[in-house]
């Protein structure tokens, strides 16, 4: 919980470097906000918000191992957002969409688009450390729009929990990974077969299923407890 005049503490969590030294350089640019920390990984994220206690968190989506909504999901889970907690701020972009009622749900704070600009990083940052939401221009119509849609599409019905018995044991492994975050490469090493027999699996659990892409997926089997 951000308190009196100290400047805003943050982390960063992304994988890829370029991006956690950039978005660090612009915020130490400022008198008010101060990098505690950064991570590459949602495991080191969770370690790093029980260590250092940030004012604001701003997250990566999509990161190898345990990418950011299972990060989210760890912090709620735990008690750590909210007034008294972390704000999170999930880094995105235009392709994932599907992620963004999840993240709402799990109680994220805001969405800022990769390619925004610093007076949007700089604006999204101070309006999570106050409470506030922390939506950049480029993403907000999208959110506002595409929020009840994502609700009524994301939910799941008893004859939806009733397809998950057309999977194989194999096909109900793959999905349960695909909820936790794990890309194809990590959930190949979990199995001990090839990526592409994940691939292939993948694909038949979407078909299976009705769904359109992996993050429907991944949301199915958080809701489903696949």
């Amino acid at each position: 919980m951000h308190a009196g005049d100290a400047p805003i503490s943050v982390v960063i969590a992304d994988d890829e470097r370029v991006v956690r030294d950039g978005l660090r350089a612009i915020l130490e640019t400022q008198d008010d906000i101060t990098v505690t920390g950064t991570a590459a990984d949602g495991d080191h994220a969770l370690r790093l918000c029980g260590a250092l206690r940030p004012d604001v968190l701003l997250l990566d989506v999509r990161m190898p191992g345990h990418d950011g909504l299972w990060t989210l999901g760890e912090l709620a889970r735990g008690g750590a957002l909210g007034p008294d907690g972390v704000r999170v701020v999930m880094l995105t972009t235009f392709d994932l969409d599907d992620y963004v009622d999840e993240a709402l749900t799990l109680g994220a704070d805001g969405f800022l688009l990769k390619s925004g600009s610093y007076e949007e990083l700089l604006a999204a940052v101070r309006a999570a450390a106050r409470g506030d939401g922390a939506l950049s221009p480029g993403v907000a119509r999208r959110v506002i729009d595409g929020y009840a849609a994502h609700r009524r599409s994301l939910r799941v019905a008893p004859g939806d929990l009733a397809l998950l018995q057309e999977l194989t044991p194999r096909e109900r492994d793959v999905l349960r990974l695909v909820g936790e975050g794990l890309g194809n490469g990590d959930i190949a090493a979990r199995l001990v077969v090839s990526e592409h027999t994940v691939k292939t699996h993948v694909s038949r659990v979407l078909a299976k299923l009705g769904l359109p892409s992996r993050g429907r997926a991944a949301a199915f089997a958080r809701r489903a407890g696949a």
